[in-house]
């Protein structure tokens, strides 16, 4: 095989939870007599660290409470609804062929990390990653830090992993632990900002296929 390991993201690469994210910032806009922004919109502001996105959607004087209370106020309807939504289509048949073709798995994500492993034992795919990879508070700045303890803790040296995500932060994540990257099309950023990372650029999870086997 060539890679020892595949690092997933989880919000809108395993997670179909891409609706649900800007349905909440509507109602944050809502609630404020904010102009509501589209689903196509959502996807072409969508950012990292959250605190870019929240000012791209018009919080144009974003101090350090007020994104607090926006993180807190989305969080708090993010966790209230989250089970309304499922594993993205393909997700548990590929991480089935991947977990029976003896390569080790693991979650990198801008999840805290509590709620990143009670969602993930939820579906019932604990089983499939060796680490699961969260954040220690609700801002989702960066995954960079994470992924760097997380290279080293699983002993892999450059090249020897696959990153999957669905944002330009996971590729930039990915660059910087010395791990390849594939980012599906389908999550929180739009296909046309994917394609300008310069790597491939999937429309559904099994495609992964022809990168890993």
């Amino acid at each position: 095989m060539k890679y020892k390991h595949i690092l997933w993201d989880w919000n809108g690469t395993l997670f179909d939870d891409v609706v649900l994210c800007a349905d909440i910032m509507n109602n944050i806009l809502r609630r404020r007599n904010m102009g509501k922004i589209s689903l196509e919109d959502y996807k072409t502001v969508f950012d990292f660290p959250v605190r870019n996105y929240y000012e791209a959607v018009g919080f144009s004087n974003l101090d350090d409470k007020l994104f607090h209370d926006l993180s807190v106020e989305f969080i708090e309807e993010y966790e209230a609804r989250k089970l309304d939504f499922g594993l993205n289509k393909d997700a548990l048949e590929i991480l089935q062929k991947i977990n029976s073709a003896g390569i080790e798995q693991s979650v990198l994500s801008a999840y805290s990390q509590h709620t990143l492993e009670e969602i993930v034992e939820h579906f019932g795919i604990s089983k499939y990653f060796v680490r699961l990879a969260g954040l220690d508070n609700i801002y989702a700045a960066s995954k960079i830090e994470n992924g760097k303890l997380l290279i080293k803790k699983l002993g892999l040296n450059s090249g020897e992993a696959l990153m999957i995500g669905d944002t330009l932060h996971d590729k930039e994540v990915a660059d910087e632990i010395g791990a390849d990257s594939v980012l599906l099309s389908t999550g929180h950023q739009s296909k046309e900002r994917l394609i300008k990372a310069a790597v491939p650029v999937i429309d559904n999870l099994l495609e992964l296929e022809k990168f890993i086997f």
